[in-house]
C-alpha cells in the first residue's frame, strides 16, 4: 500500500504542475487560483479521497495553523511594502488614512454589533470576533493589488496599502477581546491596553521596521562594495529581513506585521540599487504564492459539514452583513468628502467606491488571529462558534471575491482606469 504522505506529494506535485502550465487560461477565467487550491484541499479531506486525516481536536489546535498563516502574511505584508512607491506625505496617503483611520474601526465595531445583537455573543467575544473578520487579506487580494513601483493606480494602491496595514492594526482589538473574556472588569486592564497594545507596539514596530531595513541596506552596500553578492543568493536578502525585522520587533513586543510593511517600504524607497527592490518583490511573490497553496489547501482539509451546517444560520447573518452592508457602508462613510486622489488630482469616481466596497476579501490574515486566539486561551462553545464563523466566511470570500475579481477588474481598467489614464490633471 502507497504511503499517504507520498500520495499527499504526489497531489501537490500535480497541482503545481496543473496552475504553472495552466496560469494562462486561469487568468483568463473567472476562477481564482485560490478556489483551485481550496476544490484540491476539500478533494484530499475527509470528504474526499481522506489524504488528511484530522481528528475533531486537532481543528482547534491552533499551531500549525498559526504559525503557517504568520509566515504568510509576513512575507505578503513585505510584499505590498516593496509594491508602494508614493511620498510619505499626509495627500499621498489619504485614501489608507481613511481606511485605516475610519472603516477598519467602524467594521470591528459593525460586526461586534452583530455578534452581540444577533448571535447572543457578550461584548468581548463579539469584538473578537470583529477583529478577526473586521482586515482584508493582503494575500488573496493579489490580482486586485498594485502589480509593482511603477503602478500608481488609486484603487489598487488603497486596496494594497489597507491589506497591508490592517493586518497589523486589527492586532489591538484581538487583544481588548480575549482580555475580556478572561476578565470582564475592563477597568483592571484597560490602561494597560492603552499604553502597551496600542500605543507602545504601534510605536516600536514603525521605529523597528525603519531602523531594521535601514541597518540592511547599510549593511548590504557596505559589503556590495567588497566582495559583490551572488545574484542567485541575493533574493534571500528580503526573506532575512522579513525575518530579522518580525523577529525583533516581537522581541520588544511590537506588532512584527506592522514592522515587516514598513521595512518593505523603506527598502524599496531607500534600496542603494534601485531595480533590487524589483527583483525581490518577484522573489517574495513566488514564495507567497507557495505559501498560499499550503493555507487554503490546510483549510480545505479541515472543513466539516456538521459544524458548518450547525453554524450555517450565524454565519450566513455575518456574512450577509458583512460583504453587503457593513464594509460598503464603511467604505461610503470613509470616503465622504473625498474628490480628488494624488497625485493627480484626478477625480473620485462613484464606481471606486462600489470596488472599494466589494473586496474586502478575507483570508489568510483572518485564519491568523483566529489562530492566535485559539492558541491564547479561546475555547469552548464560544471557540467553536467563532472558529465556524471564520472559516465559513473566508471559504465564502475565496469563492464570491475570486470568481468576480477578474470581470470586475478588467471593467474597472477599461472603464474608470483608461478614463483617469486620459483625463487632464485639474488644478
Amino acid at each position: 500500500m502507497v504511503d499517504v504522505y507520498i500520495l499527499n506529494l504526489l497531489v501537490i506535485g500535480l497541482l503545481l504542475l496543473f496552475v504553472t502550465l495552466g496560469s494562462g487560461l486561469i487568468a483568463r477565467s473567472p476562477f481564482s487560483y485560490a478556489i483551485i487550491y481550496l476544490i484540491v484541499g476539500i478533494t484530499i479531506g475527509p470528504y474526499g479521497f481522506n489524504l488528511v486525516e484530522l481528528r475533531r481536536e486537532d481543528i482547534f489546535n491552533a499551531e500549525l495553523l498559526k504559525r503557517l498563516t504568520e509566515f504568510v502574511v509576513i512575507v505578503s505584508v513585505f510584499g505590498c511594502g516593496l509594491k508602494i512607491s508614493r511620498p510619505f506625505k499626509l495627500a499621498a496617503w489619504d485614501t489608507t488614512l481613511r481606511l485605516i483611520g475610519i472603516l477598519m474601526p467602524f467594521s470591528i465595531f459593525a460586526i461586534a454589533a452583530v455578534g452581540k445583537f444577533f448571535l447572543g455573543m457578550d461584548w468581548a467575544g463579539a469584538i473578537l470576533l470583529g477583529a478577526i473578520l473586521a482586515p482584508t487579506d493582503p494575500v488573496l487580494a493579489s490580482s486586485i493589488q498594485l502589480k509593482d513601483t511603477r503602478d500608481n493606480d488609486e484603487l489598487r494602491f488603497g486596496l494594497t496599502s489597507e491589506g497591508g496595514l490592517n493586518d497589523a492594526l486589527a492586532f489591538p482589538f484581538v487583544y481588548f477581546g480575549l482580555y475580556g473574556l478572561k476578565d470582564n472588569n475592563w477597568s483592571n486592564w484597560i490602561k494597560s491596553w492603552v499604553g502597551v497594545d496600542l500605543i507602545w507596539a504601534i510605536g516600536s514596530a514603525i521605529i523597528m521596521g525603519f531602523i531594521v531595513a535601514k541597518a540592511v541596506i547599510w549593511f548590504g552596500e557596505k559589503i556590495e562594495k567588497h566582495h559583490p553578492v551572488d545574484d542567485l543568493m541575493e533574493d534571500f536578502v528580503a526573506l532575512s529581513t522579513i525575518l530579522l525585522t518580525y523577529a525583533l520587533t516581537e522581541v520588544v513586543n511590537g506588532y512584527g506585521f506592522l514592522a515587516v510593511f514598513i521595512a518593505g517600504l523603506v527598502m524599496q524607497r531607500n534600496h542603494y540599487d534601485p531595480e533590487e527592490p524589483l527583483a525581490q518583490l518577484e522573489f517574495i511573490e513566488e514564495v507567497e504564492k507557495l505559501l498560499e497553496i499550503g493555507t487554503i489547501l490546510l483549510l480545505g482539509t479541515i472543513l466539516l459539514y456538521e459544524p458548518i451546517a450547525n453554524f450555517a444560520p450565524q454565519s450566513i447573518i455575518v456574512i450577509s452583513l458583512l460583504f453587503f452592508f457593513i464594509r460598503p457602508l464603511g467604505v461610503f462613510i470613509s470616503t465622504i468628502g473625498k474628490r480628488t486622489i494624488y497625485p493627480h488630482r484626478q477625480k473620485f469616481y462613484p464606481q471606486k467606491r462600489w470596488i472599494f466596497g466589494w473586496f474586502g476579501i478575507r483570508g489568510v490574515g483572518s485564519l491568523y488571529y483566529l489562530a492566535y486566539a485559539l492558541s491564547s486561551g479561546l475555547q469552548g462553545e464560544l471557540a467553536e462558534q467563532i472558529s465556524w464563523i471564520t472559516y465559513t466566511t473566508v471559504v465564502v470570500s475565496v469563492l464570491a471575491h475570486g470568481i468576480t475579481a477578474t470581470p470586475s477588474m478588467n471593467w474597472y481598467n477599461k472603464n474608470i482606469a483608461s478614463k483617469i489614464k486620459n483625463s487632464p490633471s485639474e488644478n
